[in-house]
């Protein structure tokens, strides 16, 4: 779902009802009307009356056109405020729909990221579940290392060990540990250093026991023997 800009959607939208939008040239259409209207009535008064009085009635009459004048204004003024707060059906329909994709998206949003915590703890307890077994059979699985570095197997055993090795690689379970290979101590526990005069640099010697790991996470340090150079 691409995101949604609830500006740029209402934007579009009308900024009054129609009708409302024909209020105010209807309202100053009888604004006009009544102003006429006083002004002829004012007139006719000032003709009846004597030369004396047409004057004050003239302009008494025009105060009261004036004055509904601008009555009829501020209520012209007053239509055009209310119209301006006020949309169309079709506008408060597409406003409403605006506003509840707005809501849909954040809580797709939030779902995204509960749905992407869940999957980063089921995969830490699968982690946690498969460290348990390993180590729960790390006695077993020095037992046949020994077995095969000490004693030939025969073929129903050596299946049997090959197949152990296959289901823990299969969960992602690394065994490392070489004779030959250098020395690293955040991999390697070394039990014994002993001094070699072909040694240029640590190495290990003995492998007494692998080491296992999972991505970079180790679960048992190879237990080494190191030959180190004799100065």
């Amino acid at each position: 779902m691409s995101d949604f800009n609830k500006d740029e959607y209402l934007n579009d939208l009308p900024d009054m009802d129609d009708l409302s939008g024909q209020a105010a040239p209807a309202a100053a259409s009888a604004a006009s009307a009544a102003s006429a209207a006083s002004a002829d009535s004012a007139a006719a008064a000032a003709g009846a009356t004597q030369e004396g009085a047409a004057q004050p009635a003239a302009a008494q009459s025009q105060e009261n056109g004036d004055s509904a004048a601008a009555d009829g204004a501020d209520k012209a003024g007053a239509a055009d405020g209310k119209a301006d707060d006020t949309l169309t059906p079709l506008g408060q329909a597409k406003k409403e729909a605006a506003e509840y994709l707005e809501a849909l998206q954040r809580e797709r949003a939030e779902f995204i990221n509960f749905r992407n915590r869940a999957q980063k703890e089921q995969e830490r307890f699968r982690q946690h579940g498969i460290i348990d077994v390993l180590t729960a059979l790390l006695p077993a699985l020095d037992d046949i290392d020994r077995i095969r570095e000490h004693s030939e197997m025969d073929d129903s055993f050596k299946a049997v060990a090959n197949k152990i090795d296959k289901a823990f690689e299969k969960f992602g379970v690394e065994k490392f540990g070489e004779k030959g290979e250098d020395f690293d101590p955040t991999k390697h526990d070394a039990i014994l250093h002993k001094p070699d005069p072909n040694a240029e640099k640590e190495t290990v010697d003995t492998v007494v026991e692998a080491g296992y790991r999972i991505g970079d996470r180790v679960i048992r340090a190879a237990r080494v023997v190191v030959a180190s150079p004799q100065n």
